[in-house]
């Protein structure tokens, strides 16, 4: 990647920098493009910006002026507090609905397709104080939905309960979003061969941390989904059904540490 690629800079573009690191605005920049399917040339071609420029904001650290940064978050179908985590703390599902938005049930193969994408989901467990809902770094395969945590934890609740596990991903920009529910039987695993095919398997450590060597499955008995659509398609730059997401990246469990 060239050194001498000429950055725009701007007090008000909110962008965080430290020389020669990928920044959180980069990271950002690059899920979101990621997620609609855009390579680093159509971004460049759609936003105005020279491919290598795009690359620049993506890899190291870059402060584009606020002219650059609305023609990215336009690109992207998204807006400038997006990219620059002004709403990082802020719950999801904040814009208004479409005005013809509609809700679509999901197949089981579209349910399967989703939950294979893997990354953050939510698992929903009684504990002696009462039920309790908790995020977890997650995979999926022919056994069900694959778990890691620490003995005693919340999530460790699950094993030989009836327990509840959903992924879902919300996208304010569109006003769509999809949910998928699975519902089954919890237990640890205990066999060496599986929990080495699971390690093997894993996408990503668990965001929490520490200690985490008890794998749980739910092998599920139902799986439902819904799927929140505009039949007029979303903003410039979106598919008209929202756009598939890579581990729970705009996930509202993905906004707070997973157990």
């Amino acid at each position: 990647m060239p050194r001498n690629v000429p950055r725009e800079t701007s007090g008000n573009a909110g962008a965080d920098t430290v020389h020669g690191r990928r920044t959180d605005l980069g990271r950002r920049i690059a899920a979101r493009r990621e997620e609609l399917g855009l390579t680093r040339d159509e971004l460049a071609d759609r936003s105005g910006a020279a491919t290598a420029y795009v690359e620049y904001i993506e890899e190291r650290a870059a402060t584009p002026g606020i002219g650059v940064m609305l023609r990215l978050a336009d690109a992207l179908g998204t807006t400038v507090a997006e990219l620059t985590g002004g709403t990082f703390d802020r719950p999801p599902g904040r814009s208004g609905a479409a005005r013809n938005a509609q809700l679509r049930e999901l197949d089981e193969e579209e349910c399967h397709r989703l939950l294979s994408m893997h990354g953050v989901g939510r698992v929903a467990v009684f504990t002696p104080d009462g039920p309790s809902v908790v995020p977890v770094n997650y995979l999926f395969s022919d056994a069900g939905i694959a778990f890691r945590t620490a003995m005693g934890s919340v999530p460790a609740c699950a094993d030989g309960a009836d327990v509840a596990f959903e992924v879902d991903h919300i996208d304010d920009a569109f006003s769509q979003g999809w949910s998928v529910l699975v519902v089954g039987r919890g237990r640890a695993v205990t066999d060496e061969d599986e929990v080495r095919r699971l390690e093997a398997e894993a996408h990503s450590l668990p965001w929490a941390g520490g200690e985490r060597d008890l794998w749980l499955v739910i092998a599920p008995t139902r799986i439902t989904g819904r799927r929140v659509v505009d039949p007029e398609g979303g903003p410039r730059g979106g598919p008209a059904e929202d756009p598939e997401a890579s581990g729970g990246g705009g996930s509202p469990a993905g906004r707070q540490p997973p157990d």
